[in-house]
């Protein structure tokens, strides 16, 4: 029996609630033109700057609630001021509902221009802690003093000195529980997916306790999967690895930081982060969501490239067990991207090509392509 699944739709801010609703109407089709696929019941729901200002907040008790209560979240983008105001609501949320594992696919498609050909990466990021714990102290502060006597005080004999009314302290966790859920999350996809190795990256030439803690646990967990390749990269040496020959990798897995840097660098390979889509999973739950930001300048102008949102929504039916149904729209996508004629103005060889498309016609082009 075809079964119903809840989802949460987040609208977003700036562009994403078109965005949105180009998605939403793409997952549908997708599912009504599969033979024996399930449906969805959406609840859709506010977050970001727009709601904040009647709200007081970026994510409102009820949205998180029916995320909680829902299979899947399909998620628009959300502003993130820089420097100032409210933190990223993508950090609380995966925080909050421990969505510990970033997951971004970076694969080429015919028609979208890149330097690269044939890439096809996947991206595994911790998502809890690391640097983006958000466990940070600012200067001035006395709490933040007495952390600078500490460190300036343990890091005597290597003759370092930090001035304690001049600098800020960020705090970098890596923990055995989180290093190995994440490794062997890394592992068991590559394993379902038919993925053949798995790479695991560190800086533990420098940082001995923290990316070193992180490198053994993976080393162990890689013991328990004989059949997938395992193997290690610096951080440095992977980014110049990724621009050389990117062919080499397959599953890739990083602490959060490093995850957060090498996840734009893939999408780079693919042509951007306009084909970019993302997954944040935890082991009650899952919010999939575009890579790119939620572009203010173009709200409301119908102008955007909806691909990274529309192949999440991918992503979101591959996890929901609607296979078939993700298979036909990523094809879909992949046909109208390859045909180059109902696509939106960055896709075109000249941006200012009058043959462009708005965001609600390129997802009408997906649907179409899935036929009737």
């Amino acid at each position: 029996m075809a079964k119903q699944h809840k989802v949460t739709l987040i609208r977003g801010d700036g562009t994403g609630p078109e965005l949105a609703e180009a998605a939403r109407r793409c997952v549908d089709a997708a599912l009504a033109r599969t033979k024996g696929a399930g449906s969805i019941q959406w609840t859709v729901c506010e977050a970001g700057v727009d709601i904040m200002e009647t709200a007081g907040t970026p994510m409102p008790d009820q949205t998180v609630q029916s995320v909680r209560d829902s299979d899947a979240t399909l998620k628009a983008p959300i502003t993130t001021p820089i420097g100032t105001g409210f933190r990223s609501v993508n950090v609380l949320l995966r925080q909050t509902l421990d969505l510990y594992a970033c997951v971004r696919p970076c694969k080429s498609y015919r028609g979208v221009r890149s330097r690269y050909e044939n890439i096809d990466l996947v991206l595994v990021r911790e998502n809890c802690e690391d640097l983006y714990a958000g466990v940070e102290f600012e200067k001035g502060l006395p709490a933040t003093a007495e952390l600078i006597e500490t460190v300036n005080r343990l890091s005597a004999d290597k003759k370092v000195k930090t001035r304690k009314d001049s600098t800020g302290v960020s705090i970098k966790p890596i923990s055995v529980e989180n290093s190995e859920r994440i490794v062997r999350f890394a592992f068991e996809y590559a394993r379902k997916h038919g993925r053949k190795k798995v790479t695991w990256v560190h800086k533990a030439n420098i940082m001995k306790f923290t990316d070193g803690l992180f490198k053994a646990v993976a080393e162990q967990v890689a013991r328990d999967y004989p059949d997938i390749e395992g193997e290690e990269r610096l951080v440095d040496n992977m980014c110049m690895q990724l621009v050389q020959k990117p062919e080499l990798y397959d599953v890739i897995v990083l602490p959060n930081l490093y995850g957060d840097i090498l996840s734009d660098l893939c999408a780079g390979l693919v042509g951007g982060l306009g084909v970019a889509p993302g997954a944040n999973i935890g082991d009650k739950g899952a919010v999939f969501e575009a890579t790119h930001g939620s572009a203010p300048k173009y709200k409301g102008l119908n102008k955007v490239n909806p691909t990274a949102l529309i192949l999440s929504g991918m992503l979101m039916l591959d996890y929901l067990g609607e296979t078939a149904a993700a298979r036909a729209l990523e094809d879909a996508v992949a046909a109208t991207i390859a045909e180059g004629k109902s696509v939106t103005y960055d896709m075109k060889e000249d941006r200012n090509d009058p043959t462009a498309v708005g965001t609600q016609e390129m997802a009408d082009a997906v649907i179409a392509a899935m036929g009737s």
